[in-house]
């Protein structure tokens, strides 16, 4: 599997500006064509749909748009698209809207980083040159810590890994989580052993109390009966960290330059045909094995543009039949219901029926990748 040293891109840190990631030196980027917008007749099952598409073109920027700025945060779609200045924007990955955090359920990647993992459904992936990928991604996260030389100059070099990335714990589960700035200033809850690396060294290692989260490393917290493994981290040890990418079968993929991406699904084409089998995804929610309702989604287009879609009281397969008669080669749905929302050049066209999450933008200034 390719693998990519996460110590330059971490230690970096990730600044929150305004509901999008920039790291320093943000440029302004023209878009690559014009956005453009339709709604369109699709007859499908006997019943037809007006369904609200977004047409982007190939090469113009994708960036991941977050709920003021951080992991586990919502706010109105409104804000989201007014503080991070996009021209296009459509709701992102499922989340948890029914009380407690906010956390996403889905792989989320902002400028390079892991940012959010899940272990279910499809992604949809943008790379810098503007190439689009989907696939069933599963982002792994993990490393050495290696202990100080003793006086012999040896050093014991042990493996870790991280169960989730910037998410909140249940009571008494029995995880590793990752914490980097895309969280905001601290994790968010109390308990577990909490481990602070800065710089790729352990600083400092404590019961957690809602632990700060350096601007130039990461926190791990080992909780339940995961805080054993804390064991083998001690202050000056030096830490590595590294992620690779597989599909759900376990096969490495290429997304090691991917600089967006936003986990939901379940996958409707691939390649032109239906291929949804949301079950086989690990969705077991009626809303999405038979019910109807309002539906968001997302198109690799024959040409390689992107085409983004909303659609009221549809059933996933006859979203799936949607997506093909419009011509899509790849699709997959996002988050929907209330979460369903878009806008593009000025106007909501899908409005939402709560806060958000997370949205995916596009446009002519979206902040250099």
């Amino acid at each position: 599997m390719k693998s990519k040293k996460w110590g330059t891109l971490l230690l970096a840190g990730v600044l929150a500006v305004t509901g999008v990631f920039s790291l320093s030196g943000e440029q302004k980027v023209e878009a690559a064509g014009s956005i453009t917008t339709a709604v369109r007749k699709v007859s499908v099952s006997g019943r037809t749909y007006s369904v609200q598409t977004v047409n982007i073109p190939k090469g113009t920027k994708a960036a991941l748009g977050l709920a003021q700025g951080q992991v586990g945060q919502t706010q109105s779609f409104a804000s989201i698209v007014k503080n991070t200045n996009a021209t296009a924007a459509i709701n992102g990955a499922f989340f948890n809207s029914y009380g407690g955090p906010a956390d996403p359920y889905g792989t989320l990647i902002s400028k390079g980083q892991i940012i959010h993992t899940g272990y279910y459904g499809s992604s949809i992936g943008f790379k810098k040159d503007g190439t689009v990928l989907m696939d069933s991604l599963r982002a792994n996260v993990g490393g050495t810590v290696s202990s100080k030389p003793d006086k012999n100059g040896k050093s014991r070099t042990l493996g870790w890994y991280a169960t989730f990335v910037n998410r909140t714990p249940d009571a008494g589960q029995n995880v590793v989580l990752m914490y980097n700035q895309a969280r905001g200033s601290h994790v968010g809850f109390s308990g577990g052993v909490a481990v602070t690396v800065r710089k790729g060294k352990v600083v400092k290692k404590a019961t957690n109390t809602n632990t700060t989260i350096p601007s130039d490393g990461y926190v791990l917290v080992f909780h339940g009966s995961e805080q054993q493994n804390a064991d083998r981290f001690d202050v000056g040890y030096t830490v590595d960290m590294q992620f690779t990418y597989t599909d759900a079968y376990g096969k490495s993929i290429p997304w090691d330059d991917v600089v967006t991406a936003v986990g939901a699904g379940p996958r409707l084409l691939t390649n032109s045909q239906i291929s949804l089998d949301a079950k086989g995804e690990g969705f077991n929610d009626p809303k999405i094995l038979t019910s109807s309702g309002a539906r968001s989604g997302i198109a690799i287009m024959p040409d390689g543009s992107v085409m983004l879609a909303t659609v009221n009281g549809a059933t996933m397969n006859q979203w799936a039949q949607i997506m093909k008669k419009l011509g899509a080669k790849q699709a997959m749905n996002l988050d929907g219901g209330a979460s369903s929302a878009m806008y593009a050049n000025g106007k909501t066209l899908t409005n939402a029926g709560r806060p958000l999450s997370n949205t995916l933008i596009f446009g002519q200034w979206v902040a250099m990748q």
